[in-house]
């Protein structure tokens, strides 16, 4: 019995729930996980898992198991990628979850840098902004904006995204243009951001000087994907409170004005989530640490835009 690979069945089979998922997480049949398991169970001489036709519950001493099982796996992780990434570039699958937008108009256009740099590294890039179970569906980190509240995961700040507040041609020519935050509380309508863990309506805070100011917008319209945020927007549905990078083409293009000049709303901080369970390995580590370089790289080059709105 291969021992390591019996412990990363078993533990797969623990954070999925039943045999059938962890085998599919593995890419190996499900009779080898259950024939892996079995022969732990053996060579232990215990019962690690109660079967029943709808699921798999964990016994006392296999809930004991896994967790041992789960740092020891973590520490020859570990020490691999140490001595392998001395001697050779990462590789690997690399499972990451992100945002249509932050895919599209920032991480996919730089993939063929990512590519060059460490070509052993496949990524499969989910895209949608959705709650996700990291564990049962294997994902080894996530692009998410906004500070994370689960504290079952844990954040490394990769950035932060300078923010406009914008509005289409068609918009301003309708209702105006808004002179103030509040009034897109009563005379201007905003396009909504619904919040994934909430399910509500996102609140906008402004600044200008020593005011502040909380705007609950009024809308007719509500969207949980930040691409189809903005296209609201320029589809004239309301004033929207978006990166500036998602901006910047429709602005170029005319789809899009900006307003409320001389208000500020706080840079979107970007961050990088994976579960606690999860020791950050050196594929992870040097997508993460690409990410931070990409980011950076994008606020230098708004630079010039921001000096020349400041002058």
């Amino acid at each position: 019995m291969d021992q390591l690979s019996a412990m990363r069945a078993f533990v797969r089979v623990v954070e999925t729930g039943n045999f059938t998922r962890a085998a599919s997480s593995l890419n190996i049949p499900k009779t080898t996980v259950t024939n892996m398991v079995q022969a732990l169970e053996a060579h232990l001489n215990t019962t690690l898992l109660n079967r029943t036709t709808r699921r798999v519950m964990v016994t006392t001493d296999g809930a004991l198991y896994y967790e041992r099982a789960m740092q020891i796996l973590g520490d020859v992780d570990e020490l691999d990628g140490s001595i392998s990434n001395s001697q050779l570039q990462p590789k690997g699958r690399l499972r990451v979850e992100m945002s249509g937008a932050f895919a599209d108009l920032l991480v996919i256009p730089a993939l063929c840098d990512f590519y060059k740099r460490y070509p052993q590294i496949r990524l499969d890039i989910g895209v949608g902004d959705r709650l996700v179970d990291y564990v049962a569906e294997n994902v080894d980190c996530a692009l998410r904006a906004g500070t994370p509240k689960d504290q079952s995961l844990i954040a490394r700040k990769v950035g932060e995204l300078p923010m406009g507040t914008y509005a289409a041609p068609f918009y301003v020519n309708n209702f105006g243009i808004p002179a103030h935050p509040k009034d897109l509380e009563n005379e201007h309508f905003s396009v909504g951001y619904l919040n994934a863990q909430s399910g509500r309506v996102m609140a906008t805070d402004f600044r200008k000087g020593e005011e502040s100011v909380e705007v609950n917008p009024r809308y007719v319209v509500s969207v949980n994907d930040a691409r189809s945020y903005v296209n609201a927007a320029i589809s004239g549905m309301g004033v929207a409170t978006a990166p500036r990078f998602m901006a910047k083409d429709p602005v170029a293009r005319g789809e899009l004005l900006e307003v409320l000049g001389g208000w500020s709303s706080e840079p979107l901080p970007l961050y990088i989530v994976y579960p606690q369970t999860r020791h950050m390995s050196n594929k992870v580590r040097v997508f993460v640490d690409w990410l931070v370089k990409l980011v950076q790289s994008l606020r230098t080059a708004e630079q010039p835009e921001l000096l020349r709105r400041a002058g």
